[in-house]
């Protein structure tokens, strides 16, 4: 499909978009954000979902931000215990 409208957005009625839907997903597929109007006021905006990179993060990206305290994996304290067990 056209990439001319990447990032752009396309102002469209309700009843045009009604017509020829698939027409304006390929432009949302594209990256266009298409903002559907009813008698010229805006109703709904159709964009693309920006998923995350789906790549690994390496390990040891956060090495030397922190410490883990020595009782990190010590019981938690009775008091505590007691609020998470209030009901």
């Amino acid at each position: 499909m056209d990439s001319q409208f990447q990032n752009t957005d396309i102002e469209v009625e309700f009843e045009e978009i009604e017509n020829d839907f698939f027409a304006y997903f390929h432009h949302v597929e594209d990256g266009a954000t298409v903002v559907v109007l009813k008698d010229g006021v805006p109703l709904a905006e159709i964009k693309p979902i920006n998923f995350k990179s789906q790549t690994i993060r390496p390990f040891g990206l956060c090495k030397g931000e922190f410490i883990l305290p020595d009782d990190f994996n010590d019981p938690l304290p009775e008091e505590i215990m007691k609020e998470f067990e209030a009901k």
